[in-house]
């Protein structure tokens, strides 16, 4: 696809006239609805304008180019109009604007057009091509000057190769730099080429990471970071900042890397620009070692689930309390207490309409993450739809963990094998087509074939393992349910105990049910007691979110602490399947009952010796948390 693909002459407007910034866009508008490349004018109008809002597209040197993406646009489109004398639009340099390019952007997937865009952009950095643009006489020459300048561009770009930077020439200096927008069409590669451009005419060795709309490129990697003498973050949006820790670090709006690139670049090499210090890095040993590779990726998935996590979680246990306060639970028929939590139309809205809904994102959005941790933005559909599959599946927690380091790293595999097989003319359709395509139906045929049914033929087994326990000592029976309610949090093991529990409930056997609810509850509780208790071994974040595990593990939603657990399964888990086992074995020892399947505290006055029950609950809560104070270590935080 070329530049003149995406702009006809219908799309061209050569000496208008303007008398406002407000008048250029509609005027462009009218131009782009001409193309028929709109759907909906009005829609696309408002979302040009709200762009704006953000910060003017008037990036100096009299260009202007202002985009939108929204639902309104057909398919890619440019228009392009010159006004004479010019048009006041606020742009950066504070001077006219006299020559506008109007990218319209669909909002669904076939982005091909962004790198065909970006390249335009680029280009409009060339001060000559710029001139040859706003002399042409007519639309015919317009097309015909940005066609040479494209082709002239492809060749230099096909010699052009991004190579890490192993050898720091003597006397040169190094320069890193990452450019960002949030739309990561337009100034994110203009910012990028204004940088390279301003190093190169000082001899400075540069590389520039780009975060656009396909994802990063040219990444930087760690020993660039160390030998380079500063980096500048010219970004509009989030950029991962922690691996520029200790380093001299010039931060600004991506507008000033396109405008004021050598006042940049004199900031990092005259040593005025400050030490960045990052916050909440975790010091370890190895930091370069796979394990802790994992580590940032789980952490990656984690910190973006917790929120699902403590907001559905709480919602769902104020359902519970709604019901609790509306019924009494001992007049309640086995069917209503099976239903416990959605009886009322408000604990119904909150569990089944809000908060069940939340809790449906909590894997999908572990798995999605994590891959994102690991392949950039093209690996976060397809952990998407992994994890999506684990929750809606028997895999469970167990199998969201695994789709999401499978999908990313089998997105990275997608990425090695597409640069050897397509040309790099077609890099557009990647990110769009090729990686959500096939990452989406590898990713569906390793957990449906492989991962399911594995967890599938493991959980009949748990459940025909359980059946032959059910006469033996009642005291091994609650303390192996217990463990098992822990141990995966929603996987097979946990299902398997629920499962056999909920049976047990309708052959008469009630204190097998309360063994399994203790079990648990605990781990929530035992979290939040940890966090409370030894605040050292856990983040700032973890601390924050601690607490609120209580009202989780109380209303018996085990899930709480999953955060917790895959940020750390190799500490945490031990301690919550041992807690969960011992209260599980105390409350079958107490010969508590239980006869509502789900609940927590509030079904507590249909349980058989309650007050026992309780002492084992704080039983096992108590020992969760000192193993976890043994278990985990200190977190060192800056």
């Amino acid at each position: 696809m070329k530049i003149t693909d995406l702009l006809s002459k219908e799309s061209i407007a050569l000496g208008r006239k303007a008398s406002s910034k407000k008048d250029v866009l509609k005027q462009m508008v009218d131009l782009m609805e001409a193309s028929g490349k709109l759907s909906d004018k009005q829609l696309y109008l408002e979302a040009v304008e709200a762009r704006e809002e953000e910060g003017t597209t008037g990036v100096g040197g009299g260009i202007a180019i202002p985009h939108g993406r929204c639902s309104g646009v057909k398919e890619a489109g440019l228009a392009a109009m010159s006004v004479d004398g010019g048009v006041e639009y606020e742009a950066l340099d504070g001077n006219p604007v006299d020559l506008i390019f109007l990218i319209a952007a669909p909002e669904s997937s076939g982005n091909v057009h962004l790198e065909i865009l970006s390249k335009l952009a680029t280009m409009l950095m060339d001060d000559r091509f710029v001139a040859d643009l706003k002399n042409a006489k007519d639309a015919d020459e317009f097309l015909k000057i940005i066609d040479k300048a494209e082709a002239a561009k492809d060749e230099t770009q096909a010699k052009k190769s991004v190579e890490p930077i192993t050898e720091i020439l003597s006397g040169d200096h190094l320069v890193l730099a990452v450019t960002a927008c949030p739309t990561g069409i337009a100034h994110t590669y203009m910012a990028a080429e204004a940088i390279e451009k301003a190093a190169k005419a000082r001899g400075y060795q540069i590389k520039v990471e780009t975060r656009g709309s396909g994802g990063a490129k040219n990444i930087l990697t760690d020993h660039e970071i160390e030998k380079a003498d500063g980096i500048i973050v010219a970004a509009d949006t989030n950029v991962p900042m922690d691996r520029f820790d200790g380093k001299k670090v010039v931060e600004c709006q991506v507008s000033k890397g396109i405008n004021k690139p050598d006042e940049l670049l004199d900031e990092i090499v005259n040593g005025s620009a400050p030490v960045y210090k990052a916050t909440n890095v975790v010091k370890e040993k190895a930091q370069d070692s796979g394990g802790h590779q994992i580590y940032k990726h789980l952490m990656n998935g984690v910190s973006h689930m917790l929120p699902f996590v403590v907001g559905g979680g709480i919602l769902i246990a104020l359902a519970f309390l709604v019901d609790g306060l509306a019924f009494d639970i001992n007049s309640l028929t086995a069917e209503q207490r099976a239903n416990f939590g959605s009886l009322t139309a408000l604990a119904g809205f909150l569990k089944g309409q809000v908060g069940g809904v939340a809790f449906g994102f909590m894997l999908p959005v572990l798995a999605g993450f994590i891959a994102m941790s690991i392949a950039d933005r093209p690996g976060l559909a397809v952990g998407f739809v992994g994890g999506a599959i684990a929750a809606n599946g028997k895999s469970g927690f167990l199998g969201a963990l695994a789709a999401g380091f499978l999908a990313g790293y089998l997105v990275n595999l997608l990425k090695k094998v597409s640069d050897k097989v397509i040309p790099d003319s077609l890099d557009g359709i990647k990110p769009v087509l090729i990686y959500p395509l096939f990452g989406m139906l590898l990713i569906g045929l390793a957990m449906v074939f492989v991962i399911e049914p594995i967890v599938g033929a493991l959980n009949t087994g748990l459940n025909n393992f359980l059946g032959s326990l059910s006469g033996a000592n009642s005291i091994l029976l609650g303390l192996i349910l217990g463990g098992m309610m822990a141990i995966d949090m929603g996987g097979p093991f946990n299902k398997a105990a629920y499962v056999f529990g909920v049976a047990s409930i309708a052959a008469g056997n009630y204190n097998i049910m309360a063994a399994v609810m203790i079990g648990g509850m605990v781990p929530p509780c035992a979290i939040a007691l940890a966090t409370i208790l030894f605040k050292k071994k856990f983040t700032e974040a973890e601390r924050k979110s601690g607490p609120t595990n209580f009202i989780m593990g109380l209303s018996f939603i085990t899930e709480g602490a999953i955060p917790f657990a895959a940020a750390d399964p190799l500490h945490v888990l031990p301690a919550c399947i041992a807690s969960s086992a011992l209260a599980g074995a105390l409350s079958m020892a107490f010969n508590c009952t239980l006869m509502a399947p789900h609940g927590g505290i509030f079904v507590f006055p249909v349980v058989g010796n309650a007050v026992m029950y309780v002492v084992a609950l704080i039983a096992g809560t108590v020992l969760g948390a000192i193993l976890l104070g043994v278990l985990k270590k200190d977190i060192v935080e800056e």
